[in-house]
């Protein structure tokens, strides 16, 4: 795996500016190596903030957004088109604005889809997406999932990521790629979310993290801490770990974590 790089701005709009541009860079990338690209979506303010900077970047025109597979890295576990689900801020920010392929668009189950399967259960919800990654995973990834071009997380000030809180249940999982969680300490408590080992499948891991409130979060995930008490500092690429910081979030690592310049 990875050691983490750091990449720090001066402001969280820089950094989500910044950040859409090598998104932008890495599809493109991907898909002139192997026709297509696959990359992991994540919510909150940073990823909703990245991709409104996609939305709103010119050279977003330079990605064939036919042959891009976007999946999701957790998911609230509610109803179709509820405005807290990540998938719809997805939508508002980017997604309705750029012709995908809807067929190559793979959202996490909601609470009231699937009938039978899986409605209104998170762990048949999750068992489902499991397959559908498992389907689509080739064979050459031995994960159970495709070997995503570029995986983006979300740091929560408490270290989560996806929906791996500490010391709960699903940041220990070591087989599953996908599980449902139950009494997450942030609402709503029942979620869908990637596993450590799925997370760690991908080619590229970024983590992002801005605002003061972010600060402990990435001292602690980026200074050593297991990953049953800081998911954070478990989530790493086969190729690359990436860090998008702003300056607020980096406020306190240690002087010899920091790169050599703020951008």
């Amino acid at each position: 795996m990875s050691a983490p790089q750091l990449v720090v701005h001066r402001a969280k709009e820089l950094m989500a500016q910044a950040a859409a541009a090598r998104l932008i860079t890495r599809i493109v990338d991907a898909q002139s190596s192997r026709g297509s690209a696959s990359v992991v979506l994540t919510g909150g303010r940073n990823g909703n903030g990245l991709l409104a900077a996609l939305a709103a970047a010119p050279a977003r025109d330079a990605v064939d957004w036919s042959r891009l597979d976007l999946w999701w890295g957790d998911e609230r576990f509610l109803p179709e088109g509820d405005p807290d689900r990540n998938v719809t801020q997805a939508r508002a920010a980017l997604l309705d604005a750029v012709p995908l392929d809807p067929k190559r668009v793979h959202p996490m189950p909601a609470a009231d889809a699937g009938g039978a399967v899986h409605s209104g259960d998170a762990d048949a919800a999750a068992e489902a997406y499991a397959r559908e990654l498992a389907a689509a995973a080739g064979p050459e990834d031995h994960a159970g999932v495709p070997a995503f071009d570029v995986l983006m997380l979300g740091v929560g000030p408490d270290t989560h990521v996806a929906s791996l809180f500490p010391e709960l249940p699903a940041v220990r999982e070591t087989e599953r790629t996908v599980v449902g969680v139950h009494g997450a300490p942030k609402p709503p408590p029942t979620r869908v979310s990637l596993t450590l080992p799925a997370i760690r499948a991908a080619r590229e891991v970024w983590l992002l993290a801005a605002g003061e409130d972010k600060a402990g979060a990435v001292a602690i995930a980026l200074s050593g801490a297991g990953e049953i008490q800081a998911p954070a500092a478990g989530a790493r690429g086969t190729a690359r770990t990436l860090w998008l910081l702003d300056a607020a979030a980096a406020s306190q690592l240690p002087r010899d974590l920091l790169p050599p310049a703020v951008a």
